[in-house]
């Protein structure tokens, strides 16, 4: 009998409690890895490639591919080394099993994916490389609904952190409503290099869960974690870093290997190599982390296109569990919940169109503060409501777009003001209510009938 669940682990779907009814489908995510195979957990029995981009060279090279097109590209079956991560970063986020039955899929198993390959054929990853594939995505972004970027590779260190080109194209990413998540490292130290640094960008953490369902059985795992150029702390948030099925490189010796014993039942084998049936093995890393993040935002934005990089962001953080007797600094603001985080994102579709409102903004009985200044790195809020004694922290939801959200009182008028990184107090510059206060300098009024 063929032992084919020697190393037997949950589908990473199961172990998040993803809601089935979100798969990522209609949104594109972009992935730049070293290199690519076009697997059938990709191809069958619709191909969902939609491009495969050689960032490698200047300008960059890219391949075009049909939904009922074969895609291959030049050296894909060379049995090359740098075609498998980015063949496992690609599955996990948006594979649908096909190879194992629809078992072992990724949460976004209906996102279409463009493929970037940044490593050239003698090994290592340039920071150019990188940069010119942050550069096309946001020059095709559109042409190919790429809603969201998963980068499971780093560059090397830059002298000076602050600005440097990476991050900056990361950046010009986020403000063209593209969300950008990225692994963390996997030593388990206190060291972020580019893109990992990026101060708009996702930065993932890693956990262990035991391949178990049970939250006391999580811990962190050893990924490493720092701060960005504008010394904001990372990771975000922390996301399964092992216990996760990816194929092995089809015709590789491996896969040869994994064929020959499963079929000879050769258990000492399998359980040594961690493999979990003839196509399928267990795989480790932040760079997993990441395309699992990435690919539940691809599923918060089919429930919620309207979402915004700062939706996204607000969303997961507030949503994350955190992890009991960790460090704060290691963890972010804890692990990915990614059925509470679709869940968030769908009941925002309830919300008004902050962006273009005027403030203050009554609604559904809710009170809704909003500020514009791309400028300030904190907003706050106090009011007459309870005495000026309380103070409201704003969310910023786009750039430069910052929210305060409340219950709204009883009816009456109250008098408000923004507090603007914690030194400057002004009025609502939206509002042209407004009365002087015993300091000479206006308040602003919100109204309630």
């Amino acid at each position: 009998m063929i032992n084919q669940n020697a190393n037997q682990i949950l589908p990473t779907p199961v172990r998040l409690g993803a809601d089935e009814r979100f798969t990522g489908k209609g949104i594109t995510i972009a992935l730049a890895d070293s290199g690519y195979y076009p697997i059938a957990d990709l191809t069958q029995p619709t191909n969902r490639i939609r491009a495969w981009v050689d960032a490698t060279e200047s300008p960059a090279r890219v391949l075009r591919f049909a939904r009922d097109e074969a895609p291959t590209w030049p050296g894909y079956d060379d049995n090359a080394a740098r075609h498998w991560h980015g063949l496992m970063t690609s599955t996990v986020a948006a594979g649908n099993g096909f190879l194992s039955g629809g078992e072992y899929r990724g949460v976004a198993s209906d996102a279409d994916i463009v493929l970037i390959r940044v490593m050239g054929e003698g090994g290592g990853i340039p920071n150019e490389n990188i940069v010119r594939a942050l550069k096309w995505i946001r020059a095709s972004a559109e042409d190919y609904n790429i809603r969201v970027v998963s980068l499971s590779v780093s560059g090397d260190p830059y002298k000076k952190l602050l600005g440097n080109p990476i991050d900056e194209a990361v950046k010009a990413l986020v403000q063209q409503h593209i969300v950008v998540a990225v692994a963390a490292g996997n030593d388990g130290v206190r060291r972020l290099t580019p893109p990992a640094t990026a101060p708009d960008a996702l930065t993932i953490g890693g956990i262990d869960d035991h391949n178990s369902f049970d939250p006391d059985e999580v811990e962190l795992w050893h990924s490493n974690y720092g701060v960005s150029e504008r010394k904001l702390p990372k990771p975000e948030l922390v996301a399964p870093s092992i216990h996760i099925a990816a194929p092995l490189l089809p015709n590789s010796e491996t896969a040869a290997r994994a064929q020959d014993a499963f079929s000879k039942n050769d258990t000492a084998y399998i359980r040594s190599q961690k493999l979990i049936t003839p196509h399928y093995q267990q795989v480790e890393g932040t760079s997993f982390a990441a395309p699992i993040v990435a690919a539940t935002v691809a599923c918060m934005l089919q429930a919620n296109p309207a979402l915004t990089p700062f939706d996204v962001r607000r969303i997961l953080i507030a949503t994350a569990t955190r992890v009991p007797d960790a460090d704060d600094a290691r963890q972010g603001a804890g692990a990915l919940n990614a059925f509470a985080a679709v869940a968030a994102a769908l009941a925002q579709k309830d919300r008004p169109d902050l962006i273009t409102e005027k403030s203050p903004l009554i609604r559904n009985e809710r009170v809704y503060f909003i500020y514009r200044d791309p400028r300030a790195k904190r907003v706050q809020l106090r009011g007459e409501w309870d005495n000026w004694q309380g103070t409201l922290d704003a969310q910023q939801i786009e750039y430069g777009v910052w929210v305060i959200e409340m219950p709204k009182p009883s009816s009456g008028f109250y008098a408000y003001r923004f507090l603007i990184d914690g030194t400057t107090w002004i009025d609502d510059p939206d509002n042209p209510t407004r009365r002087t206060n015993p300091y000479g300098e206006f308040d602003s009024v919100l109204v309630v009938s």
